[in-house]
Parts: C-alpha cells; structure tokens; sequence
C-alpha cells in the first residue's frame, strides 16, 4: 500500500474527530476513508483508532503513530520544496489554533495574506481559549494567552497583549466614572466568563504596584463579542483585550477608564509539536502572525527561531 498517502488520511483523520469530515477535505467516500484506515491497521497489525457512531479517538498506538506521521509528512513536503523550481511556495494543510478574540481579530488578515502567497496551501482554523497540547488539539500551531506550564510542545513567546478597562461615552454621560480603583465598584460590571471570578479586579498603580478592587459583575459571557456590543451600548464597564477594542478607542466609540493604572495582560505564546527543524509552512505562519501584532496593539517580544 502507499504508505503515505495513507499516512495524510490517517492524519486528517484524527484532526478532524471525524471520518465523514476528514472525507469532505480529502474529496473522498466516507467508505474509502474507512477502508483506507483499516487497511492501514492491518499493515501495522495494532489498532489505531476507537470508532464510536460520531467520532473517532486515537489509540494509544493510534496517537503514537499519529505524532510520527505528522513528522514524516513535514519532512516529505520539506522535500518537495526543497527541489522544486518555485521552493517557497507551500503546499498541503496547516491547522492553526488561537483563543477567539485573538483568531477573529487578527489572524483573518493573516491567513488572507498567507492564501494569496501560497494559493496550494489549505488552512484549517480552531478557535477555543484552552491552553492545550498542539499535538492532543491536532495542530500545527496553536496561539495561547497566559501562562503555560510545560508540555509535549514547544513554547515561544511572541509578545504581550494588553487590557483595558473601558466604558461608552453614553454610560459615562449617564453615569460618570470611577475616579480611583475603589470607585469602581459603584459601576455595572460586564465580563467574560472565566475572568474574574473572585470578584476582584487586579490592577497595576504609576508606580507599577500591584492593587486589586471589588467588581460589581452585573452581566457574564462565554465570548468577548456579546460583551464588547454591551459595552458600546453603555451597559457598563468592562475589561477588554486590546486588539478587539483598538478601533472603537481609536473612534472614541469607547474610553478608557483610570488611564494612570493598568490591567494586567497576557504573554502570547506559540506553542508548536516537538519536532526540529521547524516545517517551513509552520515557520511562515508564525512571521505572518508576527507582522501583524503591533498593527493590533500587540507588544512584539521575540521571533520564532528557525
């Protein structure tokens, strides 16, 4: 059998969750998907994957065989490449995974950018705002905020992303503002859910001192946008990453509220599989992402190494 060719669909596979997806990608049946998998299990002699009615899961040796594919076919397209007369230009399917406001915001422009250089490349988009293991979320890259223990991966930090605490001129005109941090606790807060759970909104003074006053949490959503709509409608007060406020600051559709203190933001990493060197797709991905930061507000810290 082609061991390779199989190799990609094994891969799409289990990148996918899902035999019937992974069919749609590959322009194949469902049933030569299938029997392209089983056949590759015998060749093997171990099971690879655990089939329910609406997915699919790695083995043990399924998830093994799963991390030496995606080797193998790096280094087989770093092959092609290298030979070929147009060398930079990428072929196959990156998979790419970034917290939401971050992979709505930014990485649109990104991936339009990198579609016009390379029109052979696929790119697969994953939003969630998990800190995970590239290799358990089935990705080439994925973009995290915060910190990251350590993994089966390879973190670089890329730079920092702020936060600010902001309100419509509507609310203001109603309302007015918090003229210290303990005033704050007077306002409607509007949040996303997961932040702030305690109930304390940490800040960082002039001097750069740590300090953290009551929030009075009035209204809490699983995304950003709900709460970035709410904000412009004059709902309340609200921290919000700055890439997705930086126009609406910028128009003074928003306004940032204690100018002299900081709300602690969030280290950007890009956490790739442990392999070396880095696949040529991968390491064009991460320079695309990198020159679109400072154009969103983002701190640029590092680049990712070759």
């Amino acid at each position: 059998m082609d061991l390779l060719a199989a190799m990609r669909i094994f891969v799409r596979v289990v990148e996918r969750g899902n035999l019937s997806r992974a069919a749609r990608d590959l322009g194949l049946g469902q049933p030569a998907v299938s029997d392209r998998i089983e056949r590759l299990e015998q060749e093997l002699g171990v099971k690879l994957l655990l089939r329910s009615t609406r997915a699919v899961s790695c083995t043990d040796e399924g998830r093994l065989f799963y991390q030496k594919s995606k080797l193998v076919l790096d280094a087989a397209d770093e092959a092609r490449a290298a030979v070929t007369l147009n060398h930079r230009t990428l072929r196959g399917r990156i998979r790419i995974a970034a917290p939401h406001g971050l992979g709505e915001i930014v990485l649109p422009g990104v991936i339009a950018t990198l579609r016009e250089r390379h029109p052979d490349l696929h790119v697969d988009l994953v939003l969630n705002d998990r800190i995970t293991d590239p290799v358990t979320e089935g990705v080439d890259v994925s973009l995290r905020l915060g910190q990251v223990a350590d993994g089966n991966f390879v973190a670089t930090r890329l730079g920092h992303v702020r936060r600010r605490l902001v309100a419509s001129p509507r609310y203001i005109e109603q309302h007015g503002t918090p003229e210290e941090p303990a005033h704050i606790v007077g306002h409607p807060f509007v949040r996303v859910a997961g932040l702030f759970n305690d109930g304390q909104l940490p800040l960082l003074n002039a001097s750069k001192t740590p300090c953290s006053t009551p929030i009075n949490s009035v209204v809490t959503a699983n995304h950003w946008r709900p709460v970035y709509e709410m904000l412009l409608e004059g709902a309340g007060i609200g921290v919000l990453q700055e890439p997705v406020c930086a126009d609406a600051l910028r128009e003074g559709r928003l306004i940032e509220l204690l100018p002299d203190h900081v709300v602690p933001g969030f280290d950007l990493h890009a956490l790739l599989p442990v392999a070396r060197p880095v696949p040529l797709k991968t390491r064009e991905v991460t320079a695309l992402i990198e020159s679109h930061l400072l154009k969103y507000g983002i701190l640029i810290d590092s680049t990712l190494a070759a």
